[in-house]
């Protein structure tokens, strides 16, 4: 497999980068995750523009213009041969001096790799066992709107899902509310609508969050976005999650108990994979 790393395309035994390099030091940088299909990434203007305003709040520099961006994709899947995968972005700052000051960073790298599928497309949605995490998010955290490269409270609630042979792991902020998942945002069924925690809880604004959202407006589902508990959460009437690399993944089991299942997942799932298809057509 070929890497992209800052353009150059690097077979992935040789892409490296500096043990100096802030995004290895300190998570100082980004990144996004999307859907590859027939070559094309989907919803690629969204996550571009998802990725420039955590560089702007962070006050990165964003290296290269979206015409080079997308190229440098086009590439990456002619190089590998892989027009159904998923696409990594990494951005970092790059390189600087010690400490935690970013001046004197002034060179960012940029980091494009491609990934098999998680899942092959199916009709039916994957159904997912999922736990609450002990671990806790920040309410009214800026910082959650953007896919930064620090990672670790996600990373300990999956861990613990894996321990206890779940798919995914929910975590609760610190006010005390369900929000998010480790990789995927969260929805549940209340009385005929979808319902979503808000962005300050401290969630990431997730594409496919807002995928879903558009889905619902063309299928007539009254959208909430609302706070709820953990016990709130086993007594909804269907829960499911949304990531770029799946899709929507309907919630069988919270915390090894069985949850009420909805129809209106798998309606949202077909529809998701319709839009899918149409936005992903070769050469758009």
């Amino acid at each position: 497999m070929f890497v992209s790393l800052n353009g150059q395309l690097v077979p992935e035994e040789q892409a490296v980068i500096s043990v100096f390099d802030r995004g290895f030091l300190y998570g100082d940088g980004l990144f996004e995750t999307m859907r590859v299909r027939t070559g094309v990434p989907f919803r690629w203007e969204q996550h571009l523009e998802r990725l420039q305003r955590g560089a702007n709040f962070l006050k990165l520099r964003l290296p290269y213009t979206p015409v080079e961006l997308r190229r440098f994709v086009g590439d990456l899947v002619a190089a590998n041969l892989c027009p159904d995968a998923i696409l990594r972005l990494t951005l970092s700052r790059g390189v600087g001096p010690r400490g935690y000051s970013p001046a004197g960073a002034n060179q960012p790298s940029l980091v494009m790799s491609l990934h098999p599928l998680l899942a092959p497309e199916q009709d039916q949605s994957p159904r997912w066992q999922l736990v609450s995490a002990s671990v806790r998010l920040p309410a009214q955290e800026g910082l959650a709107q953007f896919k930064t490269c620090n990672k670790l409270p996600q990373i300990l609630a999956r861990a613990e899902a894996e321990a206890a042979g779940a798919h995914e792991a929910l975590l609760l902020n610190t006010d005390g509310f369900v929000v998010e998942a480790a990789s995927s945002n969260l929805f549940w069924m209340d009385r005929g609508a979808v319902c979503t925690p808000p962005l300050a809880s401290g969630i990431l604004a997730g594409v496919t969050r807002a995928v879903v959202s558009e889905l619902c407006g063309q299928l007539h589902l009254s959208v909430r976005e609302e706070n709820i508990t953990s016990a709130g959460l086993s007594q909804a009437d269907g829960v499911f999650l949304s990531l770029s690399s799946i899709g929507i993944a309907e919630g069988v089991a919270l915390d090894q108990r069985e949850i009420r299942r909805s129809p209106v997942t798998q309606q949202l799932h077909q529809a998701y994979t319709a839009l899918l298809h149409a936005e992903t057509k070769p050469g758009t």
